[in-house]
């Protein structure tokens, strides 16, 4: 299945040659940036659901169950997400 974009032909293939012509470095750095624009989305959504308050040990657990599964989250913190809420 071919993937649907709206992006203009003529520039992905200006964006692909621009990723080509970085250095694994720059290319690191700019997941890195990415990681931390998503992580900051996550903790938003958090926040919108359990309030701006939230302790910090509370958002914390919330935000790594977002990656990590249920099993993990009670064998290496204690913590049921689905009793707990995400």
């Amino acid at each position: 299945m071919a993937a649907i974009t709206d992006t203009d032909p003529r520039v992905e293939a200006m964006l692909v040659e621009g990723m080509r012509r970085m250095t694994p470095a720059q290319k690191m750095r700019r997941v890195a940036c990415m990681n931390a624009a998503l992580m900051d989305l996550a903790r938003a959504r958090i926040r919108a659901r359990h309030g701006s308050g939230i302790a910090a040990r509370a958002m914390d657990l919330r935000l790594a169950s977002l990656w990590l599964g249920r099993d993990l989250m009670i064998r290496a913190f204690g913590w049921d997400p689905r009793k707990e809420g995400y």
